[in-house]
């Protein structure tokens, strides 16, 4: 992908059948911004990075964010900051698909 441009991020969406789906929108030493994208069901465990924060911002869908020892419903425009060492996760517990943009800086 070419930058700078403007673009829709859930234009670039990937689902698999089997385990969350993954795309990079962008990424340098300072930054990587990419998406998070779930099945009905599909799940990213709960864990931790260590040197790097992280930022979840729903674009679609609904489910849950887990939050160290809390589970909160989400829904498009809802936004989640895991500051480094914060146990978090998602999980698509409804009918249709979930995608997240992910930020994490710095890049890991």
């Amino acid at each position: 992908m070419k930058h700078p441009e403007a673009l829709r991020p859930e234009e670039h969406a990937v689902f698999k059948p089997d385990k969350m789906g993954k795309a990079t929108i962008f990424e340098s030493s300072r930054i990587l911004v990419g998406l998070n994208c779930f099945e009905p069901g599909q799940e990213h465990k709960l864990h931790a990075h260590a040197g790097m924060d992280k930022v979840y911002q729903v674009l679609s869908g609904n489910g849950v964010f887990l939050l160290e020892d809390r589970e909160i419903e989400v829904g498009p425009g809802m936004m989640l900051v895991a500051p480094e060492g914060v146990p978090h996760g998602a999980r698509n517990d409804g009918d249709e698909r979930l995608v997240l943009l992910a930020i994490l800086a710095p890049s890991p």
